[in-house]
């Protein structure tokens, strides 16, 4: 009987605990712009500054100047494949609108849907050529700008790790190329370092 009541006082004092850790949950909203780094990992802080650190750079160099010389206008600009080398799940299609917000807020350049983006586009143009449409608003086909220059690039790390405590490097490549003659006419480089020491979970 003494052995019964321990148990049941036992499981009692465990599921007291239980729940009062699911009571203990708070959430606080957050300023979209604060930092905040948890876990390490790469994250949206990572993805905003360091596409609007190099689109800054990428426009600062002399290919832009020499295209507006030349082409009397605003260059044509297109995202291509970002391609994520780390060893962590990255969702680069985040980083990639990240970069498009970037270039289109400078001013400096005009953007085109991207592949996937401009066959949603032809779809519906093509379905507005089906009669239900009125006439002086249908889009015609062959008016598609196309782009001057592509950006791609990729995202990788490495990580140092001892005794729960870690520090990890992400680069991150981008490269401009002319869509005209493959030309490469910027090349950027940024990164990120992180030292993390994990705690001790207790209850």
């Amino acid at each position: 009987m003494q052995k019964k009541l321990i148990l049941v006082g036992g499981l009692i004092a465990v599921t007291a605990l239980f729940a009062n850790g699911c009571a203990g949950r708070s959430v606080k909203r957050l300023d979209v712009e604060k930092v905040v780094d948890i876990s390490g990992r790469w994250n949206d802080t990572d993805a905003r500054l360091v596409s609007e650190e190099m689109i800054k750079d990428c426009l600062m160099r002399p290919w832009l100047d020499k295209f507006n010389e030349k082409n009397n206008g605003k260059p044509t600009v297109i995202v291509g494949t970002i391609i994520n080398r780390s060893h962590e799940h990255i969702n680069s299609a985040l980083f990639i609108k990240d970069l498009e917000m970037s270039l289109i807020n400078s001013n400096q350049v005009k953007f085109v849907a991207s592949k996937e983006e401009r066959e949603e586009l032809r779809q519906e143009r093509t379905a507005q050529h089906e009669g239900f449409t009125k006439q002086d608003t249908v889009k015609s086909d062959g008016f598609e700008s196309g782009a001057d220059f592509m950006l791609k690039g990729s995202i990788n790390s490495s990580k140092d790790e001892i005794k729960g405590k870690y520090v990890i490097m992400y680069q991150v490549n981008l490269e401009l190329i002319n869509l005209q003659n493959n030309e490469k006419v910027w090349i950027g480089q940024k990164e990120i370092k992180k030292y993390v020491k994990k705690g001790i979970f207790r209850l």
